[in-house]
C-alpha cells in the first residue's frame, strides 16, 4: 500500500488493505481512539467471571454444557457456543471420562503421499476432489467407528461406513459406496483427475493404496498431527 496516500497507518491497516479488504484509514484510528470498550466485551468478561466462578465451585470438572445449564440455572441468559468460546479462551475444560480414543496412528514405515491439496478444498466440479476420514460415535454397547467421503464441491457425503473395529475394511467399504453413488447417479469419476486426501492410519495400508492405484485416483495426504491439512473432512467429524 502507497504511503503518501494513507499516511503513517498503522501496520494492522496495512494488512487487512492488502488482504483488498475496503477499509479506510478514518475507520482504524476511529476504532482505536475508542475509549470505552464495546457492549460485547464488557459482557463477555462479566461471564468470564461468572463462567470461572461455576468451574472453580463445581471441582473444575464442568464442561461447556454444565456450565451453560448452570448460568441458566442462575438466571443468565447465555448462547452454549459463547460459554464454549469463552472456556475456550479461559483456557479451561472439563473433566473427560473414560479412555481417549485414538484413530489415526501414523506408521513412519510406509511411504506417505504428498499434499495435493495444501489446504485448498475449493473444487471447481464434482469428482475433483473426495476428502476421507474416519471417526468414533460412542453408544449404550460400546464404541462405533464411521468412516467417510466428501466430494469437496458441493460438500456431500458421497460414501459412509460403520464398524465396530477400525480396520481397513472400514475405510475400503466408505470408497467403494462412493464410487457406486457416483457410478448409479450416471456421474462416474474420470481416471487421473480426481483427488483422494486423507490423513495417514488405515488410509496407508496396502489393500487401500492398491484400490487407489486400480482406480486412478490421485492419492493426497496432510501432515501428521496437523488436522487443518484436512479441515473439510474433520469439519465434519468435529475435530
Amino acid at each position: 500500500m502507497a504511503r503518501g496516500r494513507f499516511g503513517d497507518v498503522e501496520p494492522i491497516c496495512r494488512v487487512l488493505t492488502g488482504h483488498d479488504c475496503k477499509i479506510a484509514p478514518s475507520t482504524y484510528y476511529a476504532a482505536k481512539k475508542r475509549a470505552e470498550p464495546s457492549a460485547r466485551r464488557v459482557r463477555d468478561a462479566a461471564l468470564k467471571e461468572l463462567i470461572t466462578e461455576v468451574h472453580e465451585t463445581n471441582f473444575r470438572v464442568y464442561g461447556a454444557r454444565k456450565v451453560w445449564r448452570e448460568l441458566h440455572r442462575r438466571g443468565h441468559a447465555v448462547a452454549r457456543c459463547t460459554v464454549e468460546r469463552l472456556m475456550h479462551e479461559l483456557g479451561v475444560t472439563g473433566a473427560v471420562r473414560g479412555k481417549k480414543i485414538i484413530t489415526t496412528i501414523p506408521d513412519s514405515s510406509v511411504e506417505r503421499a504428498p499434499d495435493l491439496l495444501d489446504r485448498k478444498f475449493v473444487a471447481p466440479a464434482p469428482n475433483r476432489c473426495w476428502v476421507a476420514d474416519f471417526t468414533h460415535v460412542k453408544i449404550w454397547s460400546g464404541i462405533v467407528y464411521v468412516a467417510f467421503v466428501v466430494d469437496t464441491f458441493s460438500r456431500r457425503i458421497v460414501g459412509w461406513s460403520a464398524a465396530t473395529s477400525k480396520e481397513t475394511r472400514l475405510v475400503l467399504d466408505a470408497l467403494d459406496m462412493a464410487l457406486w453413488q457416483r457410478d448409479r447417479d450416471e456421474h462416474p469419476h474420470q481416471r487421473g483427475k480426481l483427488i483422494h486426501h486423507s490423513d495417514a492410519g488405515e488410509y496407508t495400508s496396502r489393500e487401500y493404496r492398491t484400490l487407489i492405484r486400480e482406480l486412478s485416483l490421485r492419492q493426497s495426504m496432510g501432515r501428521t498431527g496437523s488436522c487443518c491439512d484436512n479441515a473439510a473432512a474433520e469439519s465434519f467429524s468435529g475435530c
